[in-house]
Formats: structure tokens, sequence, C-alpha cells
């Protein structure tokens, strides 16, 4: 057996959490993807898989060598960007996670870094805060866009905007574009009948923070933890949402839909790339940590994160 592919077939059975899925993102099939994680495992004489009909996670023996699969990976490619990138022009795979508010601001960023790299290879990810902190934990993420607020001590923030929140509905007349209308106040957004992002994500729990130090609980009528089902719901009508400009502003082109800037209080929270202390950085990783710290890039994320009226 392969060692090195078995620690990949883990590593892609961690991130897709199906055994159909992670063999297709490796090009195999799901019997191949089995025989060689069983093979695995009696390498070690262990079990690392909880299996029934489907994942079920992994053994506590199996977390052990999920985090060696991902540090050896980690070190395997950081050789190959080495060895295979010309002076000024890296090579290689990123990694980049993202909470789901801020995917279209890291979208941006990607496109940014390949115009700068073109022969970068980066795969950005949608992930809840507690799962990028765990990735970049165990290498299983190079780079991550998330809340700093709430990171731990071991990870390294470079803060790239302040997250400004809007009350997103379905406007009255109909328009080309989304139109920006008069600030609205908090306690006033309360009294819509909302749709928000489920309770164990952070934005949720950041919403509820500012409703409850106005004195206030709101029962949406709606939650999920998809922003795609939360646009589609304001689309649709009689529901509103809150959400950050940086997402609002990625639906400046569709026409019907009003975002009110909320206010009273002032909502802010920052907004950063988030990388692992002391890891060995690839020369990818090294690209994109030059770019995060780029003020042409900086201004750009500000703008499109908290001015939504350069965006309408």
């Amino acid at each position: 057996m392969n060692l090195f592919d078995g620690y990949r077939y883990l590593t892609a059975l961690h991130q897709h959490r199906h055994f159909g899925r992670a063999a297709a993102s490796c090009h195999i099939t799901q019997p191949a993807l089995s025989n060689a994680l069983r093979a695995l495992e009696e390498h070690f004489g262990v079990p690392l898989v909880r299996r029934s009909r489907q994942f079920e996670g992994f053994t506590p023996e199996g977390e052990q060598v999920l985090a060696t699969a991902h540090r050896m990976l980690h070190e395997q490619e950081s050789l190959q960007q080495l060895l295979k990138s010309s002076v000024g022009q890296p090579t290689g795979r990123l990694l980049i996670g993202a909470v789901p508010t801020a995917l279209p601001m890291a979208a941006r960023f990607v496109s940014r870094l390949l115009q700068r790299h073109p022969g970068l290879q980066p795969q950005l990810r949608s992930l809840p805060s507690q799962d990028i902190e765990q990735a970049l934990d165990q290498l299983g993420l190079d780079l991550a866009l998330g809340y700093t607020e709430r990171a731990p001590q071991r990870l390294q923030a470079l803060p790239q905007y302040l997250e400004r929140y809007y009350l997103l509905q379905r406007a009255r007349l109909p328009a080309a574009a989304l139109q920006r209308g008069e600030p609205l106040g908090w306690a006033e957004a309360a009294t819509h009948t909302l749709a928000l992002l489920a309770p164990e994500m952070h934005n949720r729990a950041i919403v509820d923070g500012v409703f409850a130090s106005l004195g206030l609980k709101v029962r949406p009528a709606m939650e999920t933890n998809s922003v795609l089902a939360l646009l589609a719901a304001v689309q649709a009508g009689g529901l509103a949402t809150v959400l950050p400009g940086a997402l609002v502003s990625t639906v400046a082109g569709q026409g019907s839909l009003l975002a009110r800037p909320l206010v009273q209080p002032e909502a802010t929270t920052p907004i950063g790339m988030l990388v692992l202390h002391g890891a060995r950085q690839t020369l990818a990783l090294q690209a994109a940590l030059a770019l995060a710290r780029d003020e042409v890039w900086l201004a750009e994320a500000r703008a499109h994160s908290g001015a939504l009226e350069a965006a309408v």
C-alpha cells in the first residue's frame, strides 16, 4: 500500500464526510477508497473509521492518524512547491477556508491572487468557524477568512475589513438593480418577519447579540445554514434577513431587492485572514499572505464590505 495515498484518501473522507464524494474527489471508485482505508487500518493495526451504511466519523485512533496525515501531506506539498516554483512565481495547491458570510470576499481574494500568481491552484471551501479553527490547527487548511474576535491564540490574524450589517428585503417597487434604502434601527428590524442563519453559526450569534443588547429576543420565521437559501427566501417575498455588506453587495445586479443599513447601534465585526502560528509556510501561502497585507487589496476589501453604495 502507498502510505501517502492512504493519507490522501483519509483526508478526503474528512473533508467530504461521505465515502462516495471523497472517492470522486480523489478520482477513484468508492470500493477502491474503502479498500485503501481498510489497508491503512491493517497497516496501523487499529480501526480508523466508524462505519455503518455511511460514514459516521473517525475513531480516536483515526483522529490521531488524520492529524499525522495532514502534517505529512502539508510537508510534501511544501517540498513540491519549493522544487517546482520559479523565482517570484509560486505554483501548487493552496487550501483556503471562509465562513459562509465572507465567502464572496474570499472568492474576490482568490481572483486577485490568481492575477498575481496564475500558477497557484487555490481550493476555496465554505466552513463554519469551529471547523475552520480545527482545520487550520491540523494543517487541513493553509489560510482562512473568518472572525478574528473568536480566533484562539494559536492562530495569527491579519485584519481585512469590518463587517457591517444590512436588512435585506424585497422592494415594494420593481427596479433593475439592488436598491439602497434609508438606515433602519435594529429595534425596527426586529419587527420584520425574519429569516436568519442557524443558531450554531457565528453570524447568528452576532445578530442575536445585537438584538439582546436592546433587550430583544427575535424568533425567526425561518432558519437555515445556507446563505443561498436566505437570499432565495428574501427574493420570494414576505421575509427579510440580516446580512453583512460583503454578502449583500454580491446581489447588487439583482432587481427588486432593498438593502437598508442597520443602525442604533452601529454594529461592526472584524474579519481577518487566519493562519496557524509557527507552521512552515508553503510558497503559495507566503504569496497569499503578501496579498492579504497589500494596501490596494485592503482598500478594495473595505470598499466592498461596508460601502454598499459603491456597489449599487
